[in-house]
């Protein structure tokens, strides 16, 4: 019987999720071709090539940084956390200094360092050491405090909005909303999971919605209240597409209203593979969504609806599964992560919600949004290749 344990544990491929690894594998095929619809419609063959090549070169980077994390136990990424954050905080304030030019001038934000044509965002891959070191925080005050009290709640959210301030100032100094989104959704769903007591979250979501109603009601009667506090041209222009996109189709709805034709076009089945007859502008990366609703319709749309709901399950059955409280919080960070995006991308593209540039994760072009999603993936097989019951697979050789 020993010699079989030992057998079981030495098997590491019982402890690789290959369900996670099939779900973004599929993902990662889709995007591929996507991209390809996308840049074979609106680019050279030669910048074709170089799009798809560019790619895949991410996804092979991605793949490595997925091994690597995958060797991290739960106490490596713990003394890890706070390393990772202050190298991203680094980053970010970097790239207030030498962000490129160039995107600065398309986009309005200081987001990206910029060698060449090759571009990075420091952001994105802050998204996963924020969410080990939001998962520390809120697992070392949890060790500290066994019995919550009202007073330890409050203190715990004074922690974890600490270690977010920073990152939202500096998101804002980037002029990057639509990221700074990204982190609240972290944050918010790290927060319903740490125990802290509804009568707290309660007032606090109320409280959010009462302002977010308060400030899509100032875009329309009081806009000079928003410019005062810092709103810019373009938020009002995409606010405005959001609640009226067929008003300016040929100027600040454009954009948006072009998805929604090609969208629409694609019916039930789509048009097929490679099929295109509506432009929409920056459909390869924060558009995708357009290119498969245009290509395989309705029902096209829904299938990869549920590979996200797939892979999201399939995530939190391995938290369930490793009964770890710190991995448990890691997983809620990466699950609301993945999930946003999701649901910002998918539901900007339909004119559900507003526009904000958020990528479709493991689809749309780009390498860091791809780079910070596949960590995330890492960290969460992390959790299954160093769990001990996965060792022995709950075998019937094992007694």
């Amino acid at each position: 019987m020993a010699e079989k344990q030992l057998t079981r544990a030495d098997n590491k491929d019982v402890r690789i999720d290959y369900g996670i690894i099939f779900s973004v594998l599929v993902l990662a095929v889709i995007g591929i071709a996507s991209i390809y619809v996308a840049a074979n419609h609106d680019t050279s063959t030669s910048s074709i090539t170089k799009m798809i090549l560019t790619q895949a070169a991410w996804y092979a980077i991605g793949t490595v940084a997925i091994v690597i994390i995958m060797q991290f136990d739960a106490e490596q990424l713990w003394k890890l956390a706070p390393i990772a954050y202050g190298v991203g905080i680094f980053l970010l304030v970097m790239v207030l200094f030498l962000y490129s030019r160039y995107y600065f001038a398309k986009t309005g934000a200081k987001s990206w360092f910029a060698i060449g044509s090759l571009t990075f965002q420091p952001s994105e891959v802050m998204k996963p050491a924020y969410i080990m070191m939001l998962g520390r925080v809120v697992a070392q005050h949890n060790s500290e405090h066994i019995v919550h009290t009202v007073s330890d709640d409050w203190k715990l959210l004074f922690r974890m909005f600490g270690w977010t301030l920073p990152i939202a100032v500096l998101l804002k100094l980037q002029n990057d909303f639509g990221t700074m989104l990204v982190f609240f959704a972290i944050f918010g769903g790290v927060v319903i999971v740490s125990g802290i007591t509804w009568k707290i979250i309660a007032p606090i979501v109320v409280a959010g919605g009462v302002l977010g109603t308060t400030a899509i009601s100032l875009v329309i009667y009081g806009r000079s209240i928003l410019e005062q506090i810092g709103f810019k041209t373009y938020q009002f222009n995409r606010i405005e597409a959001w609640l009226n996109p067929s008003a300016n189709t040929s100027s600040t709805s454009y954009q948006l209203w072009q998805s929604m034709k090609a969208i629409g076009s694609g019916k039930l089945l789509g048009k097929g593979f490679n099929v295109s007859n509506v432009y929409v502008p920056v459909r390869e990366s924060d558009m995708i969504f357009s290119v498969i609703g245009e290509n395989y319709g309705f029902i096209g749309g829904c299938v990869l609806i549920f590979l996200y709901l797939l892979l999201i399950f399939q995530m939190i059955q391995v938290t369930f599964d490793t009964k770890n409280e710190f991995y448990a919080y890691i997983s809620t960070g990466v699950i609301m992560m993945v999930l946003f995006h999701v649901f910002e991308n998918i539901g900007m593209s339909i004119g559900l919600l507003p526009l904000t540039g958020i990528p479709l994760p493991f689809i749309s072009q780009g390498g860091s949004s791809l780079i910070g999603n596949m960590i995330g993936i890492g960290l969460i097989m992390s959790m299954r290749y160093h769990n001990k019951s996965y060792m022995f697979s709950n075998s019937k050789d094992f007694h």
